[in-house]
Formats: structure tokens, C-alpha cells, sequence
């Protein structure tokens, strides 16, 4: 055992001390198992809550994977406030989502697969029965939200809109015998798809005569196709008015520049609410109709920027920066229903925390060391209910005070499988970082961990980069699931990371390779130094998306890992920006393009001739095909690189996956290949 050997963590002696406490009935209890990806995919999948008008419940969704059938298949649930079993409230094949009360409390308007005819919107009785079809749009309807009184019902479709010379050329050559698309405008593809000429609108039907509205016509999106909020429209408590987002930044593809627009709710012209080149997201009008509330950036261009609650007065038209002081980005909120505060969430380090925010400007933190996802309050005021989840518990209902007490769990729906599973909590700590600055990080034991043992490392480095770990259980990059072979587990957030104070999170920009990059070292050594079970001979780091950017700037500048795992991750920082949609993101981080700003994108060039020279550590490469973020040219000039050195490395390729790998039966394989390609070095 190393110098390190010695040293254990708080955490260890907790384990070390209760070892003693297991009795001979626990001795017969089935011990339980290493997470499978079968498990990761057996979780039934909870979605955000939709409270009911009178409080007394709650409506859901649960999606569960059928693995050999490649597909999921979502239903809506309902449970009560107070406590009790959840009923099952659709079970038609397919995907039935976004549930929303009808003001009376009778009806459920929801949107479904069923029928064969795309997402379409439904209407079903509040104490269950047949489900009859509300809507019938070329282009599929998304996101109901009732009018107050419930004679109407707001929704999104896709149009093609009239006199958009680029629409009508998609259009006539989709309706034709070629494939081809032409395009003279950007953006011309965007995540996973191909523009296709339509158009995101919003629309009212009238629910008596079933007449439907579109009160957004013209060549924009609604909501914007980019950087929207949670969601993104919104009808005024008597009716008469729509608050909605949209992007008129022309070309989409450099700006960022979400506004917030009025319109009557009967059609007209539409009114500029906020005339910011910056973000603006998010329209709420309070419950008594006098305010709007919506979120806010500062700095046009810029993703990544602090989102802040603000305040308009519809009477004055004063605007309020209401959590200006607090240094923190607001993700979403609900108004109290006296308007007189506001419940917001905002990422709090690796959580995300609710807080209250009093129309003086007062806030006040409500949560710690929790992490909280989408929020509903009930009637009367009373209560708050959260979907929240950690590292070792799927997403769960969970009803709390205004205090932000726990009063219960409501949902237990993974109960029996995770009772199997061995599954470690993360355990934090905090390091001196570039400049002596604090940082973040925590690491998540093996299954069957034993203290007198040593474990090899796998070291993990989030995308974004202005993103975070949190603690979370991740569908995708599950945090046992890489402790499942028997690995200890760290990650960090380093420089660029959210829910540390918008400095933190800015001081990645122009500098991708530079602080950040010894965050992570000094990282690594500080979970060498305290954690003495962790072999520093036998260590892997992964990443995805910038995460993977970062292992090809391992692959440089660091010969410390026996191995690096990278998924979708920038290897040529010029050629990337040519062939990536987004353009305002590049164009922010590195100064312009790559002609205006040549030395800072050859400076943070994982490709550049100094760094390949370097190379020598072997790599897997994952990739999709249909990622359009980090196009897969980024995997493949890695990929020939390496075997053109010499050095061992490994494609697996997707054809059929975007920026993430979705499809079940893939992502199973996925696992497998990291596993597989892991055994090779760590054992």
C-alpha cells in the first residue's frame, strides 16, 4: 500500500463503525447486487408534477423501456396529496405526457402518440375512462395549457409558414421524388435534425367549437428552437392576453436574443415586452393578473449567462430585478397563489435548491443539500410539491411545507429494484483550485467496498462545460454504473462549472484549457492524498461533449491515466466551429471566429501540432452520427490521429444516435464497450 494508505475518510469510519451494528437477521437478507445497464433501463422514469385545483392531487408521468423492443412507452399517473396509491390513469401504447388539469378539476388535457396520426392532444375524465382526441394538426400539438375559465386551450404546432422563400423550397422537395435539401440561410440543421422548413407556432382552440387560432403566424419559432425556458408561454388570468418567446435574431444561428412578446388572446399584432439582445425566457402573470413574471440574461451572446427573476408591472410598466443580488441562475418558478411571492430553483453546488422570493426583493433559501427538479404549489398555498432525486435514488414526488420541510414522500416507485442494489451515496469535498480558489468534487465507492482494499479510479469530467455533476442519478452517466465493475468513482467541478457564482462559471471563457485544466489535476491529487484506497497506478478518466474535449486535452497534456473514454468530444477546435449549428456559443467562448480570433482557437486545440506530438495514451471514441453539436468529423480526426501514431484506440460508432445515445438496445452496448474497454486496463 502507497504513502496514502493509511489516511480514511469520514465517510470510511462512518462504514468501518457500523460493520459491527449488522445482526444475524440481516446476515439472511439477500445481499444486495451490482447495478446492471438492464437495471439503469428496469427504472421507471418520473416526470414533474401537475397539481390539481383543488390540491387534493397530483398528476404525473411514469416512462418505462421495453430494451428488447428498443422503445419506451409513457403514461400519466395521479396520486394523492395526502398520501396513498398512485393510480394508473392511461395505458394506450405509446407516449402519453405533459398532463394538465382543466380549471373545474373534471378533465385531464394531455398529449399522445396513440392513433397513428404523431403527438396529438387528449382529453380524459378526472376519474379515469376513454380518452377522446381534441386535436388533429398536420404538424402534431404539444404543451396544453387551459384559459382560466376552461373555454380554451393554448398548444404548440409546426406549420409551414407562408412566404418564407427557404420553407417552400423544403417543402416542395420533401412533397417531390429527391432527397436533397437546399438551403441558403442558418441555421440549416440543429441537434439531431435537418431544418425542414417549419415553424414552431402557438395556437388556441376554442373548446366548445373546436375553432383553432394560430396566434403567431410568420417565419418565426414559437418556442424559440434554442435557449428557451421551462415554459415559454403563457395566458393571462382573464383571457384576454398571451405572453410568449420567440427569436427574431436573424440568422438564429448567431444570437441569442429570446424576447418576450404580448399578443390578445383573440390574434392581432404582437408587442416586444422585452427589447434585450440577451435572453429573455420563461412568461408567468401572477395570479391576480397585475405582474409578469420571466427570467432574464444581461449579456447578448452569451448561453451560459445568470438567468435572474424579474417583475414587470402591467399597470406601470416598471421592471424589478428581483434576485439580482443573488448569485445564482435561476432554472424555474410558480408564483404563490396570493402574488405575493414567488418559489424558485436555482443550482446550489452539486444541488439544486428552492427558494422564496418576496416581491420586495427579499429571498430566502428554503432547501440544502437537496436536489429539486420541477416544482408545483397547491391552492391554498399551503404546500409545495418537487420532483426531486440523488445519486442513489431516481426521481420521486415529494410534498413539502412553505417552509420547505418535508411533509412526505409521495411516490415509491422504484422501491423493490433499488432495495437489490448496492449503491453508494456521493461524498463530497473541496480543494484549492488555479489561484487558490475553492472547488468542488466527491467520489462514489464500488459495490461491496472494502476499506483494506486498493481500487482502480475512474475519473470523470462533465460537458457544458458550463454545466455541473450534481447529485443526481444519471440516466445516461450513472455514477454506480461506472462503480458497478468494482472502480471508485470521482468527479469534479472545475472552472466553467454552474452553482458556484457566475465569476466561477465565466472563467472558463477563452480559457478551455488553462485553469480548468488544473482544477482537474489538483483535483485528482487531492483524491489521491485523502483517499488511500485508490490506486494512482491504475486510473481511466471519461468525458462527453466538452467532457470529451477535455480527454483529448489529456491526450496532450497529461500522461496520468492508463486510458481515456471520449463521447462526442471537440478534437479540432477550427474545424468545428465550421461544421457545428449553434454559432454564438464558439463565437462567445473563443472571440469571434476562428478568422477573427486565430490564436485563441489553435491556442485550445487538442489537434494542434505541439499537443499531437504528445500523444500517447490510448482511447476509446464514442460518436453519433446524428450529432450535429459536435459533428463526427470531431471523433473520427481523433480517432485517425491516434491509429496514424500508433497509439491503440477504439471506435464505437452510432449511425442512428445524436449528441447522446438514447435508443435502449445502443445504450446497453455502450455500457458494455466502456466495460469491456476498461477491464483492459484496470484490472
Amino acid at each position: 500500500m502507497d504513502r496514502q494508505s493509511s489516511r480514511r475518510s469520514p465517510l470510511i469510519v462512518l462504514l468501518v463503525l457500523l460493520l459491527p451494528m449488522a445482526g444475524p437477521a440481516a446476515a439472511q437478507d439477500p445481499q444486495p447486487r451490482p447495478i446492471t445497464p438492464g437495471d439503469l433501463w428496469a427504472v421507471h422514469r418520473v416526470g414533474g408534477p401537475a397539481v390539481s385545483p383543488d390540491g387534493s392531487r397530483i398528476a404525473y408521468t411514469i416512462t418505462r423501456y421495453d430494451v428488447e423492443a428498443n422503445r419506451g412507452d409513457s403514461d400519466i399517473w395521479v396520486v394523492p396529496t395526502s398520501g396513498g396509491e398512485a393510480i394508473q390513469m392511461t395505458s394506450a401504447p405509446g407516449t402519453d405526457t405533459d398532463p394538465a388539469w382543466s380549471p373545474d378539476g373534471t378533465r385531464i388535457a394531455f398529449v399522445s402518440t396513440r392513433g397513428g396520426n404523431g403527438p396529438q392532444i387528449y382529453l380524459l375524465p378526472a376519474t379515469g375512462g376513454e380518452a377522446r382526441r381534441l386535436t388533429s394538426q398536420e404538424g402534431g400539438a404539444f404543451s396544453p395549457l387551459w384559459s382560466s375559465d376552461g373555454s380554451r386551450l393554448l398548444f404548440v404546432s409546426e406549420v409551414w409558414p407562408e412566404g418564407v422563400p427557404q420553407a417552400e423550397r423544403l417543402r416542395g422537395l420533401k412533397e417531390g421524388p429527391t432527397s436533397a435539401k437546399v438551403y441558403d440561410e442558418l441555421m440549416y440543421r440543429h441537434w439531431d435534425v435537418w431544418e425542414d422548413g417549419r415553424r414552431s407556432h402557438l395556437f388556441m382552440l376554442d373548446m366548445e367549437t373546436g375553432e383553432v387560432t394560430d396566434l403567431t403566424p410568420g417565419p418565426y419559432d414559437v418556442p424559440p428552437i434554442a435557449l428557451g425556458g421551462f415554459q415559454d408561454f403563457d395566458l393571462s388570468p382573464d383571457g384576454s392576453e398571451v405572453a410568449f418567446v420567440r427569436n427574431t435574431d436573424e440568422p438564429t444561428a448567431v444570437g441569442t436574443g429570446n424576447d418576450i412578446w404580448l399578443v390578445p388572446a383573440d390574434g392581432g399584432e404582437p408587442r416586444l415586452l422585452t427589447p434585450s439582445d440577451a435572453n429573455d425566457t420563461s412568461p408567468q402573470y401572477s395570479p391576480d393578473g397585475s405582474r409578469i413574471a420571466y427570467l432574464a440574461m444581461k449579456r447578448p451572446g452569451f448561453e451560459a449567462d445568470r438567468n435572474r427573476l424579474v417583475l414587470y408591472d402591467r399597470t406601470s410598466g416598471e421592471r424589478r430585478w428581483i434576485t439580482e443580488e443573488l448569485d445564482r441562475s435561476v432554472s424555474s418558478f410558480v408564483w404563490a397563489p396570493n402574488a405575493q411571492s414567488l418559489y424558485f430553483l436555482a443550482q446550489d453546488g452539486v444541488f439544486r435548491s428552492l427558494y422564496r422570493a418576496g416581491l420586495d426583493g427579499s429571498i430566502e433559501q428554503l432547501t440544502a443539500r437537496t436536489y429539486n427538479g420541477a416544482v408545483d404549489i397547491t391552492p391554498d398555498g399551503r404546500h409545495l410539491v418537487v420532483a426531486r432525486q440523488s445519486s442513489v435514488m431516481p426521481t420521486e414526488l415529494f410534498l413539502l411545507d412553505t417552509g420547505g420541510e418535508t411533509v412526505r414522500q409521495l411516490t415509491g416507485t422504484n422501491g423493490e429494484l433499488l432495495a437489490e442494489l448496492d449503491l453508494s451515496p456521493i461524498e463530497r469535498f473541496t480543494f484549492e483550485g488555479a489561484g487558490g480558489t475553492e472547488v468542488e468534487g466527491f467520489i462514489v465507492l464500488p459495490p461491496g467496498f472494502d476499506p483494506a482494499r486498493t481500487y482502480p479510479l475512474v475519473y470523470l469530467v462533465h460537458g457544458g462545460p458550463q454545466g455541473a455533476w450534481s447529485d443526481v442519478f444519471h440516466y445516461r452517466w450513472n455514477y454506480a454504473m461506472f462503480a458497478s465493475p468494482g472502480y471508485v468513482v470521482a468527479a469534479v467541478n472545475p472552472r466553467g462549472s454552474t452553482g458556484y457564482g457566475q465569476s466561477f462559471t465565466d472563467q472558463i471563457t477563452g480559457d478551455w484549457g488553462g485553469k480548468v485544466f488544473t482544477d482537474l489535476m489538483r483535483g485528482l491529487d487531492h483524491v489521491l492524498d485523502q483517499y488511500g484506497f485508490v490506486d494512482e497506478r491504475r486510473m481511466a478518466a471519461a468525458g462527453a461533449s466538452y467532457g470529451g474535449y477535455m480527454m483529448n486535452w489529456f491526450e496532450g497534456h497529461t500522461d496520468r491515466f492508463l486510458t481515456l473514454v471520449n463521447h462526442d468530444g471537440v478534437a479540432n477546435t477550427v474545424s468545428m466551429y465550421g461544421t457545428t449549428e449553434e454559432l454564438w456559443f464558439p463565437e462567445w467562448e473563443f472571440g469571434g471566429t476562428p478568422w477573427e480570433s486565430p490564436r485563441v482557437y489553435e491556442r485550445w486545440n487538442p489537434l494542434a501540432p505541439e499537443n499531437v506530438e504528445r500523444f500517447s495514451t490510448p482511447m476509446l471514441i464514442i460518436h453519433g452520427g446524428e450529432d450535429y453539436r459536435v459533428p463526427l468529423g470531431q471523433g473520427l480526426e481523433m480517432f485517425t490521429t491516434l491509429r496514424r501514431k500508433g497509439i491503440r484506440a477504439r471506435l464505437l460508432y452510432f449511425p442512428d444516435e445524436g449528441h447522446w445515445v438514447l435508443k435502449p438496445q445502443n445504450a446497453v452496448l455502450w455500457w458494455e464497450t466502456i466495460y469491456g474497454w476498461l477491464e483492459g486496463y484496470l484490472r
